[in-house]
């Protein structure tokens, strides 16, 4: 199954860049002998649009056109429900047996993430009941996306 995170906002010349890619590295690695061959990141510009809702809206439809058809679509939203480590991991596993061939995680610009025209996605996920930074939850959900692996794999990097 090839995850996908799709994300408004560079992360190029900021703090959490390098910390996300260090850790899509590092699952990307882990994953091909797993069966999730590849764990991409892919970036949009944050919209241009001085309207708020149309921003989000504008953003909302650039994110939908990189979703690969048919891909199971996960929302990063502070409104979502949370999950364990261990619930994320058993997910993941779950998906990839089930034969999904595309898993997108979609995380919003700063003003947040409106509905994707023509895409439903099976969940919202939270990483508590905070509003974090859109890049501070592109690294966190790379880790956590590593962590997962750790788990499926019996590997020692997830202690909990």
């Amino acid at each position: 199954m090839r995850l996908h995170i799709l994300a408004v906002g560079f992360g190029r010349g900021t703090l959490e860049g390098p910390l996300s890619e260090d850790y899509v590295g590092r699952a990307a690695q882990l994953g091909k002998r797993m069966g999730f061959p590849a764990i991409v990141c892919e970036e949009i510009a944050v919209s241009k649009e001085r309207d708020v809702r149309k921003r989000m809206a504008d953003e909302a439809l650039r994110l939908a056109k990189r979703v690969p058809d048919g891909a199971h679509i996960i929302l990063l939203d502070a409104k979502g429900k949370g999950m364990t480590s261990e619930d994320f991991a058993d997910m993941l596993g779950a998906l990839r047996d089930a034969g999904t061939k595309d898993l997108a995680f979609i995380i919003g610009g700063p003003d947040g993430l409106a509905a994707l025209p023509g895409k439903r996605a099976g969940r919202s996920l939270a990483f508590g009941p905070q509003t974090w930074p859109h890049l501070l939850v592109r690294a966190m959900l790379s880790e956590q996306i590593y962590r997962a692996l750790t788990i499926l794999a019996g590997h020692p990097y997830h202690r909990g």
